[in-house]
């Protein structure tokens, strides 16, 4: 084991992660120094401070940074100008925040001279690889400390058991049981994993969700909602001006309200195996419905259809950890330019779960011509006859192909 003076841990102050930081002092007997970030997940977090200063942290050694702006301005806005969805169905909620905390730690790893960070992500799942990718490409030298892939901590009773001999505060929910899911929040979304989901037969109970009422129970008046872009990006709600963060709040908000943005879903995890989750991601539904609406206006046909066929492979990069990839930048370089002309505005109808698209327009950037696309007389702006020519042009290979097979 190599010596370690100092290390970054990803620090919620929740069980697990307090034991992580009880357990590299014990076990790497370094100074740790620890990093909360607000993504938005809805929870207060100078309890985090608290409890980290009970561990023997020192003050100057505790980060807790609002990083929600950020977050949405820089990592969720982005890829939501791909239309981003992986599998079909997943708007990458968890995976999208990694790269702004992996991106944290080595700046705080930086500023702290740390030779290490430490994350409290299982062997098993996706987390382990973005926070990891991530650290490496920011900084290929430094040491990553996974605790689950070392320690012999393996089940919730041992954790349990190691934090109380160590003096560390065992929750009475822990003690009870806990909650019966394993959730991840941020602005973007929530997740629900395991216990009763780990039965992909089984219906996810109506009490598991946080966020969203059920569509049955959603307001029978639907809402309407106007939503303006420049280049791409949501810069005001029904004419009101807002920040990126406040935006996908509102929007959240609003998608909740209207039981919008339920998912259901087994993945296919990076390891290999696969895995069942339940999201609510009210606000970025809406996002992805509008965003695709404004862009049928303003994008040339061909510039569309080459979006379609590179998003997969843009998922599958932020799925799989490579936000801060060559490829992945490279893409991005060419998405942005894409944008330059998604202006103007989407209106949308929400109701009882969904999202509908009822106008769109652009008063600078329209590609939709009335007078061409009319199905009354457009006085020659179209003619017609042309799509004989064009017709039989595409036509020619299978015409020579059912003249061979005809000659058989």
């Amino acid at each position: 084991m190599s010596k370690i003076k100092k290390a970054v841990l990803a620090y919620s102050g929740g069980l697990d992660t307090s034991v992580i930081l009880k357990w590299l002092q014990d076990t790497y007997q370094c100074e740790v120094v620890t990093f909360t970030a607000d993504v938005g997940q809805g929870e207060e977090l100078e309890p985090a401070r608290a409890k980290a200063l009970k561990m023997g942290i020192k003050p100057e050694n505790i980060y807790i940074d609002d990083m929600r702006e950020e977050f949405v301005k820089d990592f969720v806005f982005p890829m939501f100008r791909a239309n981003t969805v992986y599998e079909g169905e997943y708007l990458l909620g968890t995976s999208i925040a990694r790269p702004l905390i992996a991106k944290r730690l080595i700046e705080i790893a930086k500023l702290t001279g740390a030779e290490a960070i430490s994350h409290g992500a299982t062997g098993k799942g996706n987390d382990q690889v973005r926070f990891e990718l991530g650290a490496y490409a920011l900084n290929p030298n430094i040491v990553v400390i996974a605790p689950w892939r070392e320690w012999d901590l393996l089940s919730r009773e041992k954790l349990m058991a190691y934090a109380e001999e160590a003096g560390i505060p065992v929750e009475m929910k822990h003690k009870q049981g806990g909650s019966p899911y394993s959730m991840d929040a941020n602005l973007l979304h929530i997740s629900f994993e395991g216990r009763h989901l780990e039965d992909p037969a089984a219906e996810a109970e109506e009490s598991m969700w946080r966020w969203t009422v059920s569509p049955e129970a959603a307001p029978d008046q639907a809402e309407y909602l106007d939503i303006a872009y420049v280049k791409g990006d949501i810069v005001s709600l029904n004419g009101v001006a807002m920040t990126p963060a406040e935006t996908l709040t509102r929007l959240n908000e609003l998608g909740s309200k209207h039981g919008i943005g339920r998912l259901d879903l087994v993945e296919n995890r990076y390891v290999g195996m696969k895995s069942r989750g339940c999201y609510e991601t009210p606000g970025g539904t809406i996002m992805l419905k509008a965003h695709r609406a404004i862009e049928s206006i303003t994008l040339d046909r061909e510039v569309a259809h080459l979006k379609d066929d590179l998003m997969p492979r843009y998922a599958s990069m932020i799925y799989n950890g490579y936000w801060w990839s060559p490829e992945r930048l490279a893409l991005q370089t060419l998405i942005d330019h894409t944008q330059q002309n998604v202006n103007g505005w989407v209106r949308v109808k929400l109701y009882k779960g969904n999202v509908i698209v009822v106008g769109r327009d652009s008063s600078t950037d329209s590609l939709f011509d009335p007078g061409i696309a009319t199905f009354e007389d457009d006085k020659g702006a179209y003619d017609q006859k042309d799509a004989a020519g064009f017709i039989k042009l595409n036509a020619l290979r299978m015409r020579i192909a059912a003249n061979l097979r005809n000659k058989v």
